[in-house]
């Protein structure tokens, strides 16, 4: 047997390398855990795996596949513990966990049997496992750092965790073929070689892993910019439909300084009246154009939404100068207000409650500041992600993508927006430098 040949990698080691890989994506996702609670479950972790390790290099060669379960399943339950994982997502950064922890052990045991071969452990062989587990930690880490940014939860389904699992399972497999039997076409037969021919499986394993990841995020960050324009896009041709709606009402306007004329002149009273009921008749549905808050592009939005509103029975009431946005770009406003009062509108038509559909609107100068104040009735308990609501499946397109177009736009002008709940009321705030 080639591992009666070669020392492999002591089991202690191991456990640390598992236990570093699991810190490492626990610290790179939503912590179920925090402060000493979570120390205190890693700290157990560790003790886990260490005892995992120790009883699996106590068992026969023949239950050497019940060794890997069994500290695949410490993991698990680690990783599952700390972080705000379903099942899945837990599965699929264990199996990363698994790859990475095997190419850390591995290459470092590959420079220790390298310069340390045969030798007693002494402060230049701890050195160098100390040196090595560090910096390829590290490295890893900021590696990594850039496929888990933060509030962005990639979704894992059962066909993405398949090929998480088959990867890591192949590698594993496959680099640690030539410990059990050198009687196959892939085992290794040249001495300390076989560390190398490891060492560049486990590697392959984890940038294969990587490069999935990084795939995943770059489709859905394409699918989301997909959506956010096509929102953009829904915005600016609603703004251009109510702004023809209110050339059609200035136009009827001037018909009706005529027809008033016409009506003053008749001095049949039956005439007369029915003359009246046709001019009521005509402006029905007209109300809530009739907003003039000293911005054309704001009395487009805040017309067309509370008409939109008051099909749904809700009633909004605004106190609004849109003279303090006027520094800013039309598409900006439409964004800001059409989507703001969207997700209010749509928020507030799944109360029961007729009398608590209500929307409130503000918008005025606050010193140095445009301050534009959106409020419904909420009443219920949110949760935030990345300084957003975190979104439901039902409600994502809309809530998910219009508050981060929102945020772009405000933050174009080096603003800020800020979302909570006050007294049963979701309130969504913007407050933008106005300048000078």
């Amino acid at each position: 047997m080639i591992e009666d040949a070669l020392q492999d990698i002591p089991r202690i080691m191991t456990a640390l390398a598992e236990w570093g890989a699991c810190v490492l994506y626990i610290s790179l996702s939503p912590k179920r855990l925090r402060g000493a609670a979570l120390v205190a479950v890693l700290i157990a972790g560790l003790g886990v795996l260490i005892g995992v390790q120790t009883i699996a290099g106590a068992l026969p060669l023949g239950l050497w596949s019940l060794g890997m379960v069994l500290a695949a399943g410490a993991m698990y339950g680690l990783i599952w513990a700390t972080t705000d994982m379903d099942a899945k997502g837990a599965g699929d950064l264990v199996a990363r966990a698994f790859v990475l922890a095997e190419l850390i052990a591995s290459f470092e045991w590959q420079l220790d049997q390298s310069f340390f071969a045969g030798e007693h452990w002494g402060p230049a062989r701890v050195s160098l496992v100390m040196v090595v587990y560090g910096a390829a930690f590290v490295a890893a880490y900021f590696a990594e750092r850039r496929n888990f940014p933060p509030g962005v939860t990639i979704p894992i389904d059962g066909r993405i965790l398949a090929s998480t699992l088959s990867i890591a399972l192949v590698t594993f497999l496959m680099s640690n073929l030539s410990f059990v039997t050198d009687d196959t076409p892939f085992s290794g037969r040249a001495g300390q070689e076989i560390f190398y021919i490891r060492t560049l499986v486990d590697f392959a394993g984890f940038i294969a892993l990587y490069a999935m990841r990084s795939q995943r995020l770059q489709l859905m960050r394409a699918v989301e910019l997909q959506s956010m324009n096509t929102l953009l896009r829904t915005q600016h041709q609603q703004y251009l439909r109510s702004r023809q709606e209110r050339e059609a009402v200035n136009a009827r306007y001037h018909d009706l300084k005529h027809y008033i004329a016409a009506i003053r002149q008749e001095t049949d009273a039956t005439v007369r009246s029915g003359m009246v009921d046709q001019l009521e008749q005509s402006i029905r549905g007209y109300e809530a154009v009739a907003v003039d808050t000293g911005n054309a592009v704001v009395d487009t939005m805040l017309a067309s939404k509370t008409a939109q509103a008051e099909l749904e029975q809700i009633t909004v009431t605004s106190v609004v100068d849109g003279t303090v946005v006027d520094f800013m770009d039309v598409m900006d406003v439409v964004t800001e207000m059409g989507n703001a009062l969207d997700n209010a509108i749509e928020a507030t038509a799944r109360v029961p409650e007729r009398e608590k559909r209500l929307v409130r609107v503000a918008v005025y100068r606050q010193d140095h500041f445009a301050l534009l104040r959106f409020e419904n009735w909420f009443g219920g308990e949110l949760t935030l992600v990345d300084g957003l609501p975190a979104t439901t499946k039902d409600d994502a397109h809309h809530h998910g993508y219009g508050l981060k177009n929102i945020r772009q736009a405000v933050e174009k002008y080096d603003g800020t927006l800020t979302v909570n709940v006050e007294d049963g009321w979701f309130v969504l705030r913007m407050l933008v430098p106005i300048p000078d």
